[in-house]
Order: C-alpha cells, then structure tokens, then sequence
C-alpha cells in the first residue's frame, strides 16, 4: 500500500535502490555470529541504512548541500563494500552474495556519482 504522502526524493530511483539495500544487507547480517552483533553486523547495517539517509538529509537543501550529502553517501557506499569483503573472509556470506552487494553497490555509487555530476554542471552554467 502507497501512502497519500509523497517526498520528492522518493522519486529518486537511486534513493529506492537505497533503500531495497539497507533491506537486502539487514537480512544478510541476521546470520551472522552473535559475536559480531555490535560489531560487523551493526557496522555493516549503519553503512547500508546510511546510503539513503544521506540522500533524504541532503535533497532538500541547497545544491550545494545536496551533493555534500550525496558525496557521504558515496562514502558509506564504499564502507559496504568493505563490510561485504569482511563478511565473506570471515565466512559469512558466499562469493556470490558478495558479488552481489558489489554489483548493487557500484550500481547506487554510479547513480550517485552521475546526479552529483549533473548538479554541478547545472551550478556551472548558471
């Protein structure tokens, strides 16, 4: 069901892709050891959340702001694929699943990237 309520960075395809990889990530670290708790497992899921976050935090701000925060998201980007690398040498997830968070991850980083290079452009020609 769709709320009645709409923020216009919802629209963002690159926010809703976020957002299903904050959700993809919480169910991978569920099987993680119970050591790793407040460890990898926190780290990895504060990462991933940390993505659309920066996107909803920045979008209605000043260009300026915007591509601040879209820059923190790419950063947080960049910590999941260290998370995925962790978790696969330490045996939590398989190749493939590692793989597979690289493959959403550079997916989002480029998304990223290209509306943090169109705002600029458009900041340029003004």
């Amino acid at each position: 069901m769709n709320s009645d309520y709409n923020f216009k960075f919802e629209d963002l395809q690159v926010y809703q892709k976020a957002m299903d990889f904050g959700e993809v990530v919480d169910t991978i670290v569920k099987s993680f050891p119970n050591h790793e708790l407040y460890a990898l497992s926190s780290q990895f899921r504060r990462a991933a959340d940390s993505i659309a976050l920066n996107l909803a935090e920045g979008y209605p701000g000043s260009d300026a702001q915007f591509v601040k925060h879209i820059n923190y998201a790419i950063y947080s980007a960049n910590e999941c694929i260290s998370c995925s690398t962790k978790a696969k040498r330490r045996l939590y997830i398989t190749f493939n699943q590692d793989e597979e968070n690289r493959k959403l991850i550079s997916e989002m980083t480029k998304m990223m990237s290209s509306l943090r290079n169109k705002i600029l452009e458009r900041k340029q020609s003004n």
